[in-house]
């Protein structure tokens, strides 16, 4: 599931919008909807969808990771709801700078343990509940849909629009987050 990497990044983007609306710097609110689009079309309504009508259903029924699937899913209900704000606050003629740093923090705060927990405990436990062909199914089905959806290359478009979101912000240089 190398959309968590998209994720990430998109994150780190939230994170750089969050700070500069509570210092009163520029913000360029281009980059935020942008990155709450790329949120809602990559990640909500494509990589999640995947997991909400793949994953969690095999795992309901093999009656494995119960709780975690129901809270997972709860998640990426408030997280729609959560983008759905952002998309709103960021393109209102007055932006309200407090109100909008809430709900990034919101987000940022629930899906930074989401995504760990769906790569160390989900998805890994996924292998032991479907058969190795169900999974490398499972795998093809998910690549054709990405590209139904997104084009032969969408997974490097993707991660294309969110260097540019990085640039735009001037958190491009990987280096600039090493503590020195």
């Amino acid at each position: 599931m190398r959309e968590h990497g998209v994720l990430s990044r998109v994150l780190l983007v939230y994170d750089e919008s969050a700070r500069r609306l509570e210092s009163t710097e520029d913000m360029p609110m281009d980059v935020l909807t942008s990155a709450a689009g790329l949120l809602r079309r990559f990640i909500e309504d494509y990589h999640e969808k995947l997991e909400e009508e793949h994953l969690f259903p095999r795992f309901m029924q093999a009656g494995k990771l119960v709780e975690l699937v129901s809270v997972l899913r709860s998640q990426h209900e408030e997280g729609r709801r959560l983008t759905d704000e952002v998309r709103r606050l960021a393109t209102s003629k007055e932006v309200d700078r407090g109100r909008l740093v809430t709900v990034l923090r919101q987000f940022v705060r629930m899906y930074r343990p989401h995504e760990a927990r769906e790569d160390t405990v989900l998805f890994p436990a996924f292998r032991s509940i479907v058969s190795k062909d169900e999974y490398e199914a499972l795998g093809e089905a998910f690549e054709d849909r990405e590209h139904a959806l997104f084009g032969e290359h969408g997974f490097e478009d993707a991660v294309a629009d969110v260097a540019r979101m990085e640039q735009a912000l001037g958190i491009h240089d990987l280096a600039m987050f090493t503590p020195r």
